[in-house]
C-alpha cells in the first residue's frame, strides 16, 4: 500500500504508483497529470490494466487523442473558438473546423505539473498543481489549478479539480482516460454494456458544436436507461451518430450528486463493472471513433473503437449558450467538482 515512484526512460517525468489493500494500482504522471494505468482485478482475481496509455513519454507529447489527459481550461468545444464574457470578446485557438477543442494548441495534459505525495496508506493520493497566467490559452485571469488523483479503499479512482483565478474566466475541467474493462489491449469496446441515468442529450450540427436544443434520447439509440451493448446501436441511421462516427454526445445527467451512478459500464468476459458518479450537470461519452492504430503500452495498437471516455462536464459550449448550465466562475470563487470511477465484479 502506498505511492512508488519511477521515472519514464529518457526523461524528466516521473510516475507516481498508488496501490491499496486488494492489490489495485493507480498510476499518473506529472507529465500532462494524465492518468498512465489502472490496474484492477477480474472475476478471477486476474489484475488488467483498464486505461489505455502510451508506453513512454514521446506519445504524451503529442498526445493528440487525448489518452488519459487532464483537460482545461475548457474541456470540449467552443463554437467559432470565441466567447463574450463582461463585453469583452475572447479569441481562442481553432483547432477543429474553426472551433474550440480542448482549450486549443497549448494543452494542459502536455506541461510539466508540480506534485506532492499525499493522502494515506490505505487511500494514498498525488495532488498536481499548475499556475496559469492572465491570457492563456486565451483565457482571462490568473489562475491556479489543482487536480487530485486519490485511490480509495472501495477500489474508487477519485478526480478532484480545484481551480481560482483573479478574474472572471471559464472553467471545465475533465479527465479523458479510455477504458477498457477487458484490458487496455484487448481490442474492441463495444461489447461492453453500458447504463446512464440520462433522458436528454444536447444534439449538435456536423461540427459537433451543440445547436442548444435539449433533445429527449427517447425512441433513438442515444437511449442506455435500460442497459445495452455499446455496439448495439452505433452504426445505426441515426444522423447525430452519423455525423460523429459513432457516440460523441453530451449527455444531461437526470441526477447529478446525488451519491448514485450516472452511468455504469460492465464487461461480460472480464466481469469487472466500473460506476461513475460526479457532481457535474453532463458528461460527454466518447466511443473512441478517431483511435487509428496508435502504438500503445506494450507495443499494443489502439484501433478505432478500442476505449471509450466518459469525460463529466459542463455542456459543450455552454459559455455561448446562456440556456446551459454556464461554466463562468467569478473571480476569487472556487471552482470545486470531483468524480469518482469504482470498480468491482460480478
Amino acid at each position: 500500500m502506498g505511492i512508488t515512484t519511477s521515472k519514464f526512460q529518457d526523461s524528466e517525468a516521473t510516475l507516481y504508483t498508488m496501490e491499496n489493500s486488494n492489490g489495485c494500482k493507480l498510476t499518473v504522471c506529472d507529465y500532462g497529470a494524465v492518468l498512465y494505468s489502472l490496474l484492477v482485478p477480474d472475476r478471477d482475481g486476474k489484475m488488467l490494466d483498464v486505461a489505455l496509455g502510451f508506453e513512454g513519454p514521446q506519445g504524451y507529447r503529442h498526445n493528440d487523442t487525448g489518452l488519459g489527459a487532464i483537460v482545461g481550461r475548457n474541456a470540449n468545444r467552443i463554437g467559432k473558438a470565441a466567447f463574450e464574457l463582461n463585453g469583452v470578446v475572447w479569441k481562442l485557438d481553432q483547432n477543429d473546423h474553426g472551433n474550440n477543442l480542448h482549450s486549443g494548441f497549448n494543452r494542459y495534459y502536455e506541461r510539466m505539473w508540480d506534485a506532492k505525495m499525499s493522502g494515506t496508506g490505505a487511500e494514498p493520493a498525488v495532488i498536481f498543481s499548475l499556475h496559469s497566467p492572465d491570457g492563456d490559452q486565451g483565457f482571462p485571469g490568473t489562475a491556479d489549478v489543482t487536480v487530485i488523483y486519490t485511490l480509495t479503499a472501495d477500489n474508487e479512482v477519485k478526480i478532484s479539480y480545484h481551480a481560482v483565478s483573479d478574474k472572471d474566466t471559464v472553467f471545465n475541467m475533465t479527465n479523458h482516460c479510455y477504458f477498457n474493462l477487458n484490458g487496455h489491449d484487448s481490442g474492441n469496446a463495444v461489447d461492453q454494456i453500458l447504463w446512464m441515468d440520462a433522458d436528454a442529450y444536447t444534439p449538435t450540427d456536423a461540427e459537433s458544436i451543440p445547436t442548444g436544443e435539449i433533445a429527449p434520447v427517447d425512441q433513438t439509440p442515444m437511449d442506455f436507461r435500460v442497459a445495452k451493448r455499446i455496439g448495439d446501436e452505433i452504426d445505426s441511421d441515426f444522423e447525430q451518430l452519423t455525423m460523429a462516427g459513432g457516440y460523441d454526445h453530451n449527455w444531461i445527467l437526470a441526477h447529478p450528486g446525488n451519491g448514485q451512478p450516472f452511468a455504469v459500464l460492465k464487461s461480460e468476459d472480464s466481469g469487472i463493472v466500473m460506476e461513475m458518479y460526479t457532481d457535474l450537470p453532463g458528461v460527454q461519452f466518447y466511443s473512441g471513433n478517431y483511435l487509428m492504430g496508435e502504438t500503445g503500452k506494450g507495443g499494443c495498437s489502439y484501433a478505432k473503437r478500442a476505449g471509450v471516455c466518459f469525460e463529466t462536464q459542463y455542456y459543450p459550449d455552454a459559455v455561448n449558450k446562456p440556456e446551459f448550465p454556464s461554466p463562468v466562475v467569478k473571480a476569487g470563487e472556487c471552482y470545486d467538482t470531483t468524480t469518482v470511477y469504482k470498480f468491482k465484479c460480478e
